[in-house]
């Protein structure tokens, strides 16, 4: 399993939010290269990068901050948040990113997402957000009736590179990801899945590394509050990849 810190950007800031509320902001960091050049000093591999602002207005928004992140580091970056057509995919592509991340476009315009998987094959993940067990768009403000094993399924035929679960009632409560929820979509398709939200600690870390199935860990609030030590992270996930 390889661990994924994050970067959130609102307004060109490194923030997070609570339960994805804009009106429950904090701010982290004025600089974004800087906290990725420090991931990567860490020894992350890969580094996740959403645009909450452009998972909002459906187009990017924090193009700056996401060029220099890119420019910045020499890791695999992945960037969610806006990207719902070929061109905006293009677009995040052309500013260095290694993969694109769609999230309300597969629930809203199943031709669409299809058309963007083929066009960049192995560069396009699945963002799946869901809270009830249900799937949400439109930076977590509309529910939908589909739900996440549907959604990851419907997909699985035109090979996402991997599907980030999102479980929106843990995302920034440092309560502990939901593992069960994740492994359990983990078995029901090949794509690898990436745990995103709840992550409070270095017991959840070591928790995700003991799950069957899980590609990645997503970890965002910890590591800002200090909870979580990405190179000790890191450190622990090669360690339990060693044969």
């Amino acid at each position: 399993m390889i661990i994924i810190p994050a970067i959130d950007l609102h307004k060109g800031q490194v923030v997070r939010l609570r339960k994805g509320r804009f009106d429950e902001v904090t701010v982290y960091g004025t600089d974004p290269a800087a906290v990725a050049r420090s991931f990567q000093d860490a020894g992350a591999e890969r580094i996740h990068v959403v645009d909450l602002d452009g998972s909002v207005e459906g187009r990017g928004m924090n193009v700056q901050a996401i060029s220099s992140i890119c420019a910045e580091v020499g890791v695999e970056v992945e960037l969610g948040g806006g990207i719902r057509t070929v061109q905006a995919a293009r677009a995040a592509f052309d500013l260095g990113v290694t993969y694109a991340i769609l999230g309300t476009v597969t629930a809203r315009d199943p031709a669409t997402t299809v058309a963007i998987l083929k066009q960049f094959p192995g560069r396009v993940g699945i963002g799946i957000d869901a809270l009830d067990g249900r799937v949400a768009v439109g930076g977590w403000k509309e529910l939908t009736t589909r739900t996440a094993s549907e959604l990851a399924r419907q997909y699985e035929p035109f090979h996402p590179a991997f599907i980030v679960y999102t479980d929106i009632s843990r995302d920034g409560m440092l309560a502990g990801p939901n593992i069960e929820a994740t492994a359990a979509l983990a078995r029901e398709v090949t794509t690898p899945v990436v745990a995103s939200g709840g992550v409070g600690g270095m017991e959840d870390i070591r928790a995700l590394l003991e799950a069957d199935g899980i590609f990645g860990a997503i970890v965002g609030k910890a590591v800002y509050e200090g909870r979580v030590d990405v190179a000790e992270a890191v450190r622990l996930s090669r360690q339990a990849a060693r044969p």
